[in-house]
């Protein structure tokens, strides 16, 4: 029986405040970012994808081996919608009942994190959920039911689920701390965020 809900990784962005480095090919616990980021999601279910730009040949090599799809966006220059778009024809095809946003530049958000959110949007499976911080600040992952997969890939530019969402306004669901919020971008925020671990 398909999983109710599938996952996307949204990585075909240029990462260009990280002034020439690529966020996703950072090391978090020996491995690439985007590779920690899509294992943690396959734990969670095995309908995981990755959008990626035609050229990312570095950004594959670390993830070709894991069992996901990929999916290739040409117009990934519109920014973040492209990706959402093909992720929502995706997850349609694969007859899933809801779609979850995770972006992978956040390397606290766990395995279970991903399972804990998945439970609680198939208690209301016709609702959105997002995930917040222990002290309720939405954040990410956001879980969209297919009942807006249409709205997905009817999106333009680079400005995500936010017009869905305030069409139609999520439960929150707090992790852990502020590991929701922890999206590392830049060179400053990578060197706190290690200096943070220890």
């Amino acid at each position: 029986m398909r999983p109710a809900c599938a996952i996307v990784l949204p990585a075909a962005g240029l990462a260009r405040r990280m002034r020439g480095g690529d966020k996703l090919l950072e090391q978090v616990g020996g491995m690439a970012l985007l590779r920690h980021v899509a294992m943690q999601a396959l734990h969670a279910s095995p309908d995981v994808t990755v959008t990626l730009r035609p050229s990312a040949a570095e950004r594959l090599a670390v993830i070709a081996d894991l069992p996901l799809t990929i999916l290739r966006i040409p117009d990934a220059d519109e920014g973040m919608a492209a990706s959402l778009r093909a992720a929502a024809g995706w997850a349609r095809d694969t007859q899933s009942s809801a779609l979850m946003i995770a972006l992978p530049d956040m390397p606290d958000v766990t395995a279970a994190d991903f399972r804990a959110l998945i439970n609680a949007q198939a208690k209301h499976p016709d609702h959105c959920l997002r995930a917040a911080s222990a002290d309720h600040v939405p954040g990410h992952p956001v879980i969209l039911p297919k009942a807006l997969f249409a709205a997905m890939q009817a999106l333009q530019g680079d400005q995500g689920a936010r017009e869905i969402l305030r069409a139609h306004p999520p439960h929150l669901h707090p992790l852990t701390g502020q590991r929701a919020l922890t999206d590392l971008d830049t060179p400053e925020d990578w060197d706190a965020w290690r200096k943070a671990q220890g």
